[in-house]
């Protein structure tokens, strides 16, 4: 297949689906689109009812093109990512895999252009991480949650603020970001860096004010990290947990147990910021992301260092900090049921305490003078004494 050929096929599942976020090509099944979390058949007139292994595998070589990395990677650890563009339609993030011995690609769509945070309408408080000016920003949460367009809209605000270098170690590069004050250098894994580790090393030759490292996947690349942070530059990363107190134990986790004092305290100075995010199912469709955000300061500090005690966990921490921004994913869930955005089974099943969640509800729901249960007809049986005495 020729990439004009594959060019034709995504344009017609792009016309079919606007606002599909993914498009999957696995053996045995029709092409996909995923649309609000739900996979739909490609349209018909594509002419493909099944992908049978010639499909997929000639799609996998028009996406992968004449870069032997990606073959060399798909060959020997079984996946590759890379990016692809159809022009003037649609740009994604790929990634090609083997599963039973066949090739399947899932494709994710990406923004056209860097959004800002007034347009995803993120929470202000996150303002404050492109004014930082030194340490490390965690954004994490699961693959597909949005952590690199949060990243990216944090970049773009650095972008319109400050006249700065900002160098980025991406896997593959997702958002290309124009220059309005700063001077940026997007640098892709495999083409022109070949780890984390060495990207970043590296970076800190370049001069940079601001490093982008797509992922921190080891111990090498979180400990130039911390270097770098502790230098004066501001380090962004995400990493795959759930939540702060989950992020804080994975970073300590990378290290050895003699290491972990000394851990503590590096992070307790160098971290800033710990922003997670999980996207639920919006009333009426589409989706909407759902934050856990947390700072730094004295019992953040304290957490960090002696770890966390009963009444001084980092959920603790964030629900007494609601006046400077901080949320937890509950409080954050909370409203989104307040304002009608998602439903009370959707609160629910995406809580981190659903006990704590569930009482909120039924706040609500006393608030607006709705039931908060579905017992009824229950009374006080007035006989019951004198039956009792009775007998």
């Amino acid at each position: 297949m020729r990439r004009e050929e594959l060019d034709i096929l995504l344009s017609k599942i792009l016309d079919e689906y606007p606002t599909l976020s993914d498009i999957n090509f696995t053996v045995g099944y029709p092409p996909q689109a995923e649309v609000d979390g739900v996979l739909k058949p490609a349209p018909l007139e594509i002419g493909i009812k099944e992908l049978l292994p010639y499909h997929t595998e000639m799609i996998a070589l028009a996406l992968i093109g004449n870069n032997r990395r990606n073959l060399q990677n798909l060959l020997r650890q079984g996946s590759c990512d890379l990016s692809y563009a159809v022009p003037g339609k649609a740009r994604f993030r790929v990634n090609v895999f083997y599963q039973k011995g066949n090739l399947s690609i899932v494709m994710r769509q990406l923004p056209p252009r860097v959004p800002t945070m007034e347009e995803m309408n993120l929470p202000r408080v996150l303002k404050k991480i492109a004014f930082e000016k030194n340490g490390i920003v965690f954004v994490t949460g699961a693959t597909g949650s949005g952590k690199s367009t949060t990243l990216a809209t944090i970049l773009h605000e650095i972008n319109r603020n400050f006249p700065v270098h900002v160098v980025t170690l991406e896997d593959p590069i997702e958002f290309v970001h124009q220059p309005i004050k700063a001077t940026f250098n997007q640098r892709e894994l495999g083409s022109d860096f070949d780890t984390y580790a060495n990207g970043l090393r590296a970076a800190l030759r370049q001069a940079p004010k601001v490093i982008l490292v797509g992922e921190m996947r080891d111990r090498e690349t979180m400990e130039i990290g911390l270097n770098a942070a502790e230098t004066g530059h501001l380090v962004l990363t995400t990493l795959h947990t759930i939540d702060a107190s989950h992020t804080i134990s994975r970073l300590i986790g990378m290290f050895e147990y003699e290491e972990e004092r000394l851990i503590r305290l590096r992070l307790a100075e160098s971290m800033r910021w710990i922003v997670s995010q999980r996207l639920l199912p919006r009333v009426g469709g589409g989706r909407i992301a759902a934050f856990e955000i947390m700072g730094n300061n004295v019992r953040v500090r304290e957490a960090i260092i002696h770890g966390e005690a009963e009444g001084k966990t980092f959920y603790d921490i964030m629900e007494q900090s609601k006046p400077f921004g901080w949320t937890s994913f509950d409080s954050y869930i909370l409203d989104l049921y307040r304002s009608g955005e998602i439903t009370e089974e959707t609160a629910i099943l995406y809580a981190s305490n659903r006990a704590i969640v569930k009482r909120g509800i039924d706040a609500i729901k006393a608030s607006r003078g709705e039931r908060t249960t579905d017992i009824e007809g229950l009374q006080i049986d007035t006989d019951y004494s004198k039956k009792v005495i009775g007998s």
